[in-house]
């Protein structure tokens, strides 16, 4: 973010992010995000306040293609630039759990560090470079 959660900066951005969730839990696809107070404890596996951090289930890419880039999101998205400074890396990562597995942000972690140094894997990808989910 180019400036903490709290700051004027980002409170256009901040006021539209109920409104988004609530789309996101209804989007057909959606399974689970992750919340601030049913996540891992511990300190924060990215250590940067300014990092904004979102993980969630899909049940398929496409899904989660049509959330990111349709409706409210799609539109926050567009107007990203205002919020946020152009990562240096991939700022997302994919990949596929067995269903019943609920990831922790030190996997997110991993497979965004997985991504950056190694490109898109089975293990860790992109919307733009997706894999199919393995057989099993």
């Amino acid at each position: 973010m180019k400036a903490g959660a709290t700051d004027p900066l980002l409170a256009d951005f901040v006021a539209r992010i109920p409104a988004v969730n609530a789309i996101a839990d209804a989007a057909p696809g959606f399974l689970w995000r992750w919340l601030e107070d049913c996540g891992e404890a511990g300190p924060d596996p990215f250590g940067d306040p300014l990092l904004l951090v979102n993980l969630s289930l899909w049940q398929d890419v496409a899904s989660l293609r049509r959330f990111i880039y349709g409706g409210a999101h799609g539109a926050v998205m567009q107007e990203r630039g205002r919020w946020f400074h152009p990562p240096d890396g991939a700022s997302h990562v994919l990949w596929w759990i067995p269903a019943g597995t609920i990831p922790q942000l030190s996997d997110a972690r991993a497979r965004l560090l997985h991504l950056n140094r190694d490109g898109p894997t089975p293990a860790a990808f992109t919307l733009a470079r997706p894999f199919a989910a393995p057989a099993d």
